[in-house]
């Protein structure tokens, strides 16, 4: 079992069973869209990001997304990290048919995927967490400079990235930002995109 520092939400039951076989770590489930009216949820989710940080791991679909958002929004920044699988498609084993996005949810997702995304987010995995990169940081302009932002074919070359990087498309330029740079050094960076630009 790795011990997690941090709480970690989840979307649903079957989420936590699966992060329950392999994680020690408390685990809040939002029942879905159950946290956008029950206040509780999010009252227990803003009391452990005081006690403990929180980390959000929810699906790479869009209600996955709109949970997410809706949660970022209602606890200070420092206090909450982002854990993020790939978009894989499928569906889960226990399901006879895939979801509306055709993309597999946490529950269905290899442990160590996910224990690399909340390493990737700066979780505290048995008492250590990745040091951040050294360096120059990526920034917005780089993004722009290297065609992954407001050009042409801009959306097909993140694409690329983020299937690299194992992370799902529709996270923001500055979440995107957010990932890079604890992933990447500058250096590393721009490595990939001129690959991402050789192929393109």
């Amino acid at each position: 079992m790795y011990k997690v520092k941090e709480t970690i939400v989840v979307e649903g039951i079957y989420d936590k069973i699966k992060l329950s076989s392999f994680l020690d770590a408390v685990i809040i489930v939002t029942n879905g869209f159950g946290v956008f009216t029950d206040g509780r949820i999010i009252d227990s989710i803003k009391k452990m990001a005081d006690e403990t940080g929180v980390v959000i791991l929810t699906d790479s679909d869009s209600a996955g997304f709109r949970i997410r958002a809706y949660i970022k929004q209602s606890i200070p920044k420092g206090k909450v990290k982002h854990a993020y699988i790939p978009e894989t498609h499928g569906k889960e084993k226990r399901k006879r048919e895939a979801g509306r996005e055709g993309l597999i949810g946490v529950e269905g997702i290899k442990d160590e995927i996910i224990l690399d995304a909340l390493r990737n987010a700066g979780c505290v995995i048995d008492g250590s967490a990745a040091a951040p990169k050294e360096g120059r940081a990526i920034t917005k302009t780089d993004l722009y400079k290297t065609g992954m932002s407001g050009g042409e074919r801009s959306r097909e070359r993140r694409r690329i990235l983020a299937d690299s990087l194992g992370i799902p498309m529709k996270i923001s330029a500055n979440m995107l930002l957010d990932i890079l740079n604890r992933l990447l050094t500058y250096e590393e960076f721009c490595e990939i995109v001129q690959n991402i630009n050789e192929q393109i």
